[in-house]
């Protein structure tokens, strides 16, 4: 295949996208789960010579029915994994230059776009002046590097050159509301799981500040070394909030570095009226947010604020003799910010994203999916056999049947319909099914098949 066969099938393809977008409606949500199903219709070995386009490409929709349709507008499972048509026309773009944008001078236009995207983006939030930030793949990575930068710092960066093995034990505080990444980065950090300590909650699911101050003063007691506080803003299981400002004055009254971690909720805070949900925020050390999760930048895109880079840069950035600029010694490299060295172009998805829809485009689909969710609750609600089990945290919610093996029962018989796709979390040491509305071409039609489907299915 050469450029001249490119042009031809990449013209192919955006008609197949084109068809597959606008035909989503008609396909299940979920690919049936079938281990090996599709591995079995793949050749056991490579092939020796090259084989015709048309035959890959015919073989590449013989696997279609092993997908599970995120872009569908009935996609109500996991937090979507959004793109919006501008975001991927701008892949293709990043994808034909093909930039590895690791230094400033291996592209400079990849480093300076992402410089203003950020800018951009740190005004559509509201956030503070103070904050600078860079994109990394995904909240996991940017949440290890917040980790890294915690330990470093509390070790005055002598884990960078000694080890682990003669530094004190550490430990790392959360509440059991944030997401598993960082358990994660407890674990690939050094931190270990045992010293990630998950601070008690309160009737709204918040961390509570008196129960964080205990544990940071127990353990000083102990002689352990407290290296910072990861906050949660809009939890995955169940969307819950942290009171920032309370929390990260004790953390700092500690001496503790903050990481907040906002990977959905916070693409809503481009609408001001949702801002009171993280008040205290631009006290934070460090926010990640994933615009593909809400803002309809494809994925892989994870932006991560920074109060002060230089504590990260110090612990990530390495610049031997060939990553060097001559006479540029004071550029950023944003390869110093995470850990990966290559770096794709993902500032242009961004940017094609903010200028095609505008914040109030944007806006306009986060209020309309927030005010769905809560619409499509209160009919969910009205369903004999159904309870609400948390109410709508922006358009994030959760139900449940009278028992867990009737709750597991009706969501295996939504998800096998097809109709709709849903998934589970444990709440209260209960099974229960969330519902979280945020496809980024869903109707409130759409969203309404939600409570008409499980009615039918509960009768």
């Amino acid at each position: 295949m050469n450029h001249d066969d490119l042009r031809d099938w990449s013209k192919r393809a955006a008609d197949w996208a084109h068809d597959y977008h606008t035909g989503l409606r008609g396909r299940p949500v979920r690919a049936p789960l079938v281990p090996g199903k599709i591995a079995a219709q793949l050749p056991a070995v490579p092939p020796e010579q090259p084989e015709p386009m048309e035959q890959v490409f015919a073989d590449f929709e013989a696997i279609l029915p092993g997908i599970t349709h995120w872009q569908h507008p009935r996609f109500f499972a996991y937090f979507p994994a959004n793109a919006s048509p501008a975001s991927m026309l701008a892949e293709q773009l990043a994808n034909a230059i093909a930039a590895q944008g690791m230094i400033w001078q291996t592209s400079p236009a990849v480093t300076e776009v992402e410089q203003v995207m950020m800018t951009w983006l740190r005004q559509g939030f509201g956030l503070a002046d103070h904050f600078t930030g860079t994109i990394h793949d995904s909240a996991t990575t940017a949440t290890l590097s917040a980790v890294l930068t915690m330990r470093e710092a509390a070790l005055t960066w002598k884990g960078l050159s000694q080890g682990l093995s003669g530094a004190p034990r550490m430990r790392l505080y959360c509440s059991a509301q944030t997401h598993s990444s960082v358990d994660k980065a407890a674990r690939v950090a050094g931190i270990g799981q045992d010293n990630l300590v998950k601070i008690a909650t309160d009737d709204h699911l918040a961390m509570r500040p008196d129960a964080l101050q205990a544990a940071i003063q127990a353990d000083r007691d102990q002689g352990y070394l407290p290296i910072g506080v990861i906050l949660c803003c809009g939890g995955t299981s169940v969307g819950a909030f942290d009171t920032l400002t309370e929390c990260i004055a004790i953390a700092h009254a500690a001496d503790l570095p903050t990481h907040v971690d906002a990977a959905w909720a916070g693409s809503a805070m481009i609408c001001p009226e949702f801002r009171e949900l993280w008040a205290g925020i631009d006290g934070a050390d460090s926010i990640v947010i994933n615009p593909h999760k809400w803002l309809g930048a494809q994925f892989d895109c994870a932006v991560q604020f920074l109060r002060d880079p230089t504590p990260q840069v110090r612990t990530l950035g390495l610049r031997p003799s060939y990553l060097e600029t001559a006479g540029k010694e004071d550029i950023v490299n944003f390869n110093e910010w995470t850990v990966p060295l290559g770096r794709r172009f993902r500032a242009l998805k961004l940017w094609f994203t903010l200028r095609a829809y505008g914040l109030d485009g944007l806006r306009q689909r986060i209020r309309n999916h927030v005010k769905w969710s809560c619409e499509a609750a209160e009919e969910i609600a009205k369903i004999p056999g159904i309870v609400l089990t948390t109410n709508p945290r922006l358009s994030l919610f959760t139900f449940a049947c009278a028992t867990d093996d009737a709750t597991e029962t009706l969501l295996n018989k939504i998800n096998d319909d097809g109709r709709i796709y849903l998934t589970q979390t444990r709440h209260e040491g209960k099974y229960v099914i969330r519902m979280q509305v945020g496809q980024f071409d869903c109707t409130r039609e759409d969203v309404m098949m939600a409570p008409k489907v499980i009615a039918e299915l509960m009768e």
